[in-house]
């Protein structure tokens, strides 16, 4: 029986994350197929002795039908799945060895009577399963429930102001930190308007805005079934510098640049006669060098106002 996603958005505000969800098909709520698959986990090998005994003649195949669904009763995903199958004896690797795999939708595949272990992904969701050939009687269908939704991110700058996407990237972690305090990345520089599909839970999500200083980091919980677009409201705002000898002249090339926060700090540097940053807001110093002469100024960041800082040549 289908499924439906409820209506509900919000905007996140820095450290607090909150969505909105919106109806979605099993077979192409979640956009284009994701090249990049998730790491494949798999248990401990004595778990999967073969059900066929030694000196056994496997000589019959036997057909086993595969579907995978996104939640419990929903409907079959009918594109973008990997499915990987594995022998259940380890080969000389200690590695379990694969045996089989297919892209698309529903998959059958025929084997000899024993132990196999099935995994299937879609985008960054995955499950695995555990299957049994029988060497005689029905071989029932294997339907595996992924628990996943898909993720859409996007950011402003400011309360209104929407970032372009080519100065916008995200980063997404798992919620909770190892023991040395890390978290581990799933998917890097994920660009706005891009459909992750992940397992159903709660991930941390870093938003960089620009190149320096300009992140958020956020926690967002995907719900299965569900697509949800987060939007993340950044602090921060795009500068263009300029050294000019009179308040609103032409900008004097060959100027180096530098940055400083209002601790002295470095931020970033560049040279040329404009020169454009995106910083956090906040108070900072600009420093301009041309032909031996320095000359500097105190400026404020403030959130989703672009704008142009002009540092004014002084005898």
């Amino acid at each position: 029986m289908p499924y439906h996603a409820c209506n509900r958005r919000a905007v996140i505000l820095a450290c607090a994350a909150f969505a909105m969800t919106s109806s979605a098909s099993a077979q192409s709520a979640f956009g284009e197929i994701d090249p990049e698959m998730p790491a494949i986990e798999l248990p401990g090998l004595n778990q999967y002795a073969p059900t066929v005994p030694d000196g056994a003649m496997a000589t019959d195949f036997r057909s086993v039908s595969l579907d995978a669904r996104l939640v419990e009763g929903g409907e079959t995903i009918s594109d973008g799945l990997v499915w990987r199958v594995f022998d259940s004896v380890p080969g000389r690797d200690g590695k379990l060895p694969l045996i089989a795999s297919s892209e698309g939708g529903n998959a059958e595949f025929a084997f000899p009577p024993g132990d196999y272990f099935l995994h299937v992904a879609f985008g960054r969701a995955a499950v695995s399963k555990r299957l049994t050939v029988p060497a005689s009687g029905p071989v029932p269908p294997q339907s595996l429930t992924l628990n996943a939704g898909g993720l859409v991110l996007n950011a402003l700058s400011g309360e209104d102001m929407r970032i372009p996407p080519e100065d916008l990237t995200f980063s997404i972690y798992t919620a909770t930190p190892d023991l040395e305090g890390e978290r581990g990345l799933i998917v890097a520089d994920v660009r706005p308007d891009t459909v992750i599909r992940l397992n159903a839970g709660t991930y941390h999500v870093v938003s960089d805005y620009g190149a320096h200083n300009a992140s958020i980091r956020s926690d967002i919980h995907i719900e299965a079934g569900k697509l949800t677009e987060a939007t993340i409201e950044h602090r921060a705002a795009e500068l263009t510098l300029k050294l000019v000898s009179e308040p609103g002249g032409e900008a004097i090339a060959d100027t180096a640049w530098s940055i400083l926060t209002a601790s002295g700090d470095p931020i970033g540097e560049s040279v040329g006669a404009f020169s454009t940053i995106i910083l956090a807001e906040g108070d900072y110093t600009a420093i301009a060098r041309n032909k031996e002469r320095v000359f500097q100024r105190d400026f404020k960041v403030e959130a989703g106002r672009n704008t142009d800082v002009e540092v004014l040549m002084a005898e």
